[in-house]
C-alpha cells in the first residue's frame, strides 16, 4: 500500500525532475539570448561582433537578475533590443517551467493512481497461466483424436482454488473493468513465459506432483510465480515498464499489493467479505498531502533556500548537493504547513530519504540543519503544531 513515506519519496523524485527541467529551461533561455545577438549574415551592414557578444552578456545578466520579477530592474539604461530580448527570455523560461510543472503534477498523481491497474495485471498473468494449462490439455486431447487422461497434478494450476475464486468473484471482475485491465493481447507471450520460466521451475514441478493441493499449497505456488518469475524476469518486467514510466519506483508497491491479494484469500478463502487491497486506506486525504507537499515546496522554495543559506554562511548554498536542497526544502515546507505532523516525524522521514537518495554525508548534514532550523522556527512561531497528541504552541 502507498503510505506517506512512499508519497514523500515520489514527491521528492518529481521535485528533482522538475529542478532538472528548470535547469534545462534556463540554459535554453540563455541560448535564445545568444542566438538573438548572432551576426546577421544576410545584412549588408558591417557587424560589430565584439559589441554583439558584449550585448549578449549584458542581456543574460539582466535576464538572470530579473528571473523572478515582472519588471526589468537595472541600475543602468539598456537599448531596446537588450530589454526586449531579456523580457522574451524571461517569458519563455516561465512558460516552459509552467508547462513542465503541470506535467509533473499530473504525472505523479496518475502514476500513483495507476498502481491498482498494475497489480491487477500481475494477478491476471497468474490466471492466464492457469488458463493456458487447461487450454493446452484440451488441445492435446483434440489432436490425439481420443480421450486422454491428465497426469496426476498436471491440471493443478488450472484447478487452483485461489484462481478459480478470483475468476468468479464479482468484486475482482468489476475492478478489472474499472481499471481497464485486459491481457488478451498477451496470449503468445503467456505461452512463451509459461514454457520458458514457469514450467521448468523446480517449485512448479513439485506442485504438479501433488495429487490434491491444499489451499495453502495453491497459494504458495502462485506466490512463487508472482515473486520469483513475474517480478524477477526481465522479459515480463518490460511489459510493466512500458505501462508505467515510473515502474522502477512503483515496482515494490505493486509487488506488495499483488502478494496481498493472495495472502487475503489464503487467510479467508472464498468468503463474501473478501476485499481487494486498496491503494491507500485514505487515498483522498493522502492524495491531498501528496499534491500539497509538491506544490508548496515549489511555492516556498525561495524562502526555504534563504533559511538554509543563513545556516550555511561558510558554505555557498550552490555547493550544497541538489538532492539535499530539495530534501531540506521539503522538510521545512512540511514543518511549517502541516500542523498535524510532529516535527520529529518530519525530520526522521527526510533523514531516511537522504540516506537512500543523496550523498553519504547527507544524513548528518540534513539532521543537523533541520534540528537547528526547527527549534528557531518554533521559537519564532512559524512552526505551530496542533492536534491529537501535539502541543498547540500558540
Amino acid at each position: 500500500m502507498l503510505n506517506r513515506r512512499i508519497l514523500r519519496v515520489k514527491a521528492f523524485q518529481n521535485l528533482y525532475s522538475y529542478e532538472q527541467c528548470r535547469t534545462s529551461n534556463l540554459n535554453l533561455a540563455k541560448d535564445f539570448i545568444q542566438n538573438a545577438f548572432q551576426p546577421d549574415l544576410n545584412s549588408m551592414e558591417v557587424q560589430d561582433r565584439a559589441q554583439l557578444k558584449k550585448d549578449a552578456a549584458i542581456t543574460i545578466e539582466l535576464f538572470l537578475k530579473n528571473l523572478n520579477s515582472h519588471k526589468l530592474i537595472s541600475a543602468t539604461e539598456h537599448n531596446a533590443k537588450i530589454k526586449s530580448t531579456a523580457i522574451q527570455a524571461i517569458n519563455q523560461f516561465h512558460k516552459a517551467n509552467s508547462k513542465d510543472l503541470e506535467f509533473m503534477e499530473k504525472n505523479m498523481i496518475a502514476s500513483a493512481e495507476n498502481i491498482p491497474q498494475l497489480y491487477l495485471y500481475a494477478i491476471e498473468m497468474l490466471i492466464a497461466f492457469g488458463d493456458h494449462v487447461r487450454n493446452e490439455y484440451a488441445r492435446k486431447r483434440k489432436l490425439s483424436g481420443e480421450a486422454i487422461s491428465a497426469h496426476a497434478g498436471e491440471l493443478n494450476l488450472a484447478s487452483n482454488k485461489i484462481l478459480k475464486f478470483l475468476k468468479s468473484a464479482p468484486q475482482y471482475q468489476n475492478e478489472l473493468t474499472r481499471q481497464d485491465v485486459n491481457i488478451e493481447d498477451l496470449e503468445q507471450e503467456i505461452k512463451e513465459w509459461f514454457r520458458e520460466y514457469v514450467k521448468p521451475s523446480p517449485e512448479y514441478q513439485a506442485y504438479m506432483g501433488i495429487l490434491e493441493p491444499t489451499t495453502k499449497e495453491d497459494t504458495e505456488i502462485l506466490s512463487h510465480i508472482l515473486k520469483k518469475i513475474i517480478f524477477k524476469n526481465e522479459a515480463i518486467l518490460n511489459f510493466f515498464s512500458e505501462k508505467d514510466l515510473n515502474w522502477s519506483e512503483n515496482k515494490a508497491v505493486v509487488k506488495s499489493l499483488a502478494a496481498k491479494v493472495l495472502k487475503n484469500l489464503e487467510e479467508a478463502p472464498e468468503t463474501e467479505n473478501y476485499e481487494l487491497p486498496e491503494l491507500a486506506i485514505n487515498w483522498e486525504e493522502d492524495k491531498e498531502f501528496f499534491q500539497n507537499i509538491f506544490n508548496l515546496t515549489i511555492e516556498n522554495d525561495e524562502d526555504n533556500r534563504e533559511l538554509i543559506s543563513e545556516k550555511t554562511k561558510n558554505w555557498d548554498i550552490e555547493r550544497v548537493a541538489a538532492t539535499d536542497k530539495i530534501i531540506l526544502s521539503m522538510a521545512l515546507t512540511e514543518m511549517m504547513n502541516f500542523p498535524s505532523i510532529p516535527v520529529k516525524v518530519t525530520i526522521n522521514e527526510y533523514i531516511d530519504i537522504s540516506k537512500t537518495y543523496s550523498t553519504p554525508k547527507s544524513k548528518q548534514f540534513v539532521n543537523g540543519l533541520l534540528d537547528v532550523l526547527s527549534k528557531e522556527l518554533t521559537d519564532a512561531g512559524r512552526i505551530r503544531k496542533s492536534g491529537r497528541g501535539l502541543l498547540d504552541n500558540k
